[in-house]
């Protein structure tokens, strides 16, 4: 297995890079909002998850963007992953330009945008922007996470800091953000276990964002899913006061090279305490 060696980014140099990767999504997400989705052409990958020319668009404004911001740092996008498993040893940007392709197919207003820096193996940032919602979440660990608001040309407005919420009381109902276009049969039976749970559906890392800023309680996806999904939303839950882990309570590790770098399962806890 090839390992890419880079720069260590952490402290000081990862919160520099707050406000330009903020920039940088609202871009990518203007020019999502700029294709007409009435007259697109969709193409499906070798996986067969399509991919449409608005994701090609995003990935490209992010490619030049973090060469220009951060050159010695590597990338991996959804939309030039190498197939052939590479380990990312120190830290590298992990970038999904178009999150929620389905969705965004479909004409509704959930598909995101999402960079995540991940060091040593740990998203320490993360942004995602819903552009159509007209809102980015964004969040350093150990220090906090915010939402702003972003208008269709990609101008990004002020921030307000934004909160997890304790988990719900003895008998009240848990608030489950689930996947629009993913369900599966463990996470179904995750939920059932949470008598009365309200189940709110959603699609792309909007789930994140309703975790992090306390609308929801908890996301569980006990199925796989790719590094690029998780990463950025993993970040900002975890700065607003959450937890993300697998089944069994243990930490997420990305960038070590598994297989399609899939995500066997994850629960994203807004109440830490929740995962004990």
């Amino acid at each position: 297995m090839t390992e890419i060696l880079s720069p260590v980014i952490e402290g000081h140099a990862a919160a520099a890079l707050l406000e330009p990767l903020t920039a940088l999504v609202a871009q990518a997400g203007a020019a999502i909002l700029a294709v007409d989705r009435s007259g697109m052409g969709v193409e499906n990958k070798s996986d067969g998850s399509p991919v449409t020319i608005a994701d090609m668009a995003a990935d490209r404004i992010i490619a030049q963007g973090l060469k220009a911001l951060a050159p010695n740092v590597p990338t991996l996008s959804e939309e030039r992953v190498d197939k052939t498993a590479r380990a990312y040893k120190d830290s590298f940007f992990l970038v999904d330009p178009l999150d929620g392709t389905k969705e965004y197919i479909a004409g509704r207003n959930e598909f995101t945008v999402n960079i995540a820096l991940v060091t040593y193996g740990k998203p320490v940032l993360g942004v995602i922007a819903a552009p159509a919602l007209g809102l980015i979440w964004r969040g350093m660990v150990g220090r906090s996470a915010e939402r702003l608001s972003m208008t269709t040309d990609g101008r990004v407005g002020s921030a307000q800091p934004i909160r997890t919420r304790p988990c719900p009381a003895p008998g009240q109902p848990w608030v489950v953000a689930v996947s629009r276009s993913h369900g599966d049969a463990r996470s179904e039976a995750f939920i059932a276990a949470r008598p009365g749970a309200v189940r709110q559906a959603l699609g792309s890392a909007v789930k994140f964002g309703r975790i992090a800023e306390g609308v929801a309680d908890i996301y569980p996806r006990l199925s796989p899913t790719s590094e690029w999904d998780v990463a950025a939303g993993h970040a900002v839950v975890a700065a607003a006061g959450g937890r993300i882990t697998d089944s069994k309570g243990a930490s997420l590790s990305f960038g070590e090279g598994r297989e399609n770098y899939l995500v066997p399962e994850f629960i994203a806890w807004g109440d830490p305490a929740a995962a004990q």
